[in-house]
């Protein structure tokens, strides 16, 4: 990877939908801008049409080429993950329609990519994301993990533009 390219990074959620954007040349991320979408709606609905409108516009003003978005994980409550994942399927939409490609990654592999390890806490997500993009307040939270997505997509694509042609069979 050896031209710049931007990363949108979304941390979905149906109550905060965290975003982070990184410009990359595979060797060094910069910090372009992150922060948290305060989903408002009095029902789903309405919610993940705040999402919709509110990725399109980060689309729209910071024009990225892809998004890597953070997978549903299945803890105990299925209405939970059912609602994360229709926030993420509204963010993949926004992206989609503005011409992104996307790119998905599980939890444990964002945290061994920022951290080194898949078992690693929000404080020490926040702590890494802060010391890899030099900045000079640890970002919220959510802002935090959306930036770690994106993170761990420029260090995975960065990996796989190393390896010899034809050495990853890429599946679609």
């Amino acid at each position: 990877m050896t031209a710049p390219i931007r990363i949108l990074g979304i941390d979905p959620g149906s109550v905060v939908t965290g975003y982070g954007i990184v410009d990359t040349d595979g060797r060094r991320s910069t910090h372009v801008d992150s922060g948290c979408i305060r989903v408002r709606g009095e029902d789903l609905p309405a919610r993940l049409g705040h999402i919709l409108t509110a990725v399109t516009e980060l689309v729209g003003r910071h024009q990225p080429q892809v998004m890597a978005i953070e997978q549903v994980f299945v803890s105990r409550n299925a209405a939970s993950a059912l609602k994360l994942g229709q926030a993420r399927g509204a963010a993949i939409c926004a992206a989609v329609q503005g011409g992104l490609s996307v790119a998905e990654y599980a939890p444990r592999s964002i945290k061994q990519a920022v951290v080194g390890t898949g078992a690693a806490d929000k404080t020490q997500m926040q702590h890494m994301v802060t010391m890899i993009l030099g900045l000079a307040a640890k970002p919220a939270a959510d802002a935090a993990d959306a930036l770690a997505v994106a993170l761990c997509h420029a260090h995975t694509q960065a990996t796989l533009s190393r390896l010899p042609a034809g050495y990853v069979r890429r599946s679609r």
